[in-house]
């Protein structure tokens, strides 16, 4: 965490300075993935740290809660042309299961690595929203938590409509196998987001997935952001589950930087 401050006390003067005529546009805090990429030769990074609880009683003698952490999770991009992005995800994370409050359970490690694109389709024109596809390479061999065999992938159209200069509506459909072979997860987002001014944003979210022959895991959640400049976000977000398929609850912070990687 000392780090972390410390990088961003680095740059913050240099991104003071750097003038751009449009802010920073993120994949979080929401589920709903941005359909803008990052500007051609700039690098963006998106971290954050999250905890997800999940928990039940079958009985007053067990009472189990899941406790998934993510510290941090980390999204980095680059702007390759106008319209194409490249992209990494990682995750460090810690698993824990606790049984009457105690600690029976716990593993820590790197959660998740996947690299992919995002390209932009269409732009935003009358009844036909901004559309773009992100596509992910999940290597699981590479994890050091709930490693796997055989490696994933997913995929994901985003697209956005502007309803005025305040408001604008995001929504995602798209599939993910956790490993090759298996059943796919239908995932979906809904998300009505609002310009509070010209440093606040806010927003609201319906989001889950499904299987075949499954009941959908549906959750709801909401979120602040506030642009210290054009080039500097931060931002909190909290959601719950709707049914038992979903997670019960998660709160997350975290913060997005981007600078030009070149002067051309």
């Amino acid at each position: 965490m000392t780090k972390i401050i410390l990088l961003v006390t680095l740059l913050l003067p240099v991104l003071t300075v750097t003038a751009q005529t449009e802010k920073i546009d993120t994949d979080r805090p929401d589920q709903t993935e941005s359909p803008f990429t990052v500007p051609k030769r700039w690098m963006q990074f998106e971290t954050g740290f999250l905890k997800e609880t999940e928990k039940d009683s079958y009985s007053s003698s067990y009472q189990w809660k899941d406790i998934y952490l993510q510290h941090p999770s980390l999204l980095t991009k680059y702007g390759l042309s106008k319209w194409l992005e490249l992209r990494l995800i990682s995750e460090w994370a810690t698993n824990r299961f606790k049984d009457h409050n105690k600690v029976m359970e716990q593993e820590s490690g790197l959660a998740s690595i996947q690299v992919g694109g995002k390209a932009n389709f269409f732009k935003e024109k009358g009844l036909r929203p901004k559309t773009s596809l992100i596509v992910h390479y999940d290597f699981a061999g590479l994890r050091t938590i709930d490693k796997d065999t055989t490696d994933g992938v997913n995929f994901r159209f985003t697209m956005q409509h502007s309803i005025t200069k305040k408001l604008s509506l995001g929504y995602n459909i798209g599939m993910s196998w956790e490993r090759f072979g298996a059943a796919p997860a239908y995932i979906y987002t809904f998300a009505p987001g609002f310009s509070i001014d010209d440093n606040w944003y806010a927003y609201i979210e319906l989001f889950g997935f499904t299987r075949k022959n499954e009941k959908p895991g549906s959750s709801i959640d909401g979120g602040i952001a506030y642009y210290i400049n054009d080039n500097f976000k931060i931002d909190a977000s909290a959601g719950f589950g709707l049914n038992k398929k979903a997670p019960d609850s998660y709160f997350a912070i975290g913060a997005s930087v981007r600078f030009k990687t070149t002067n051309r």
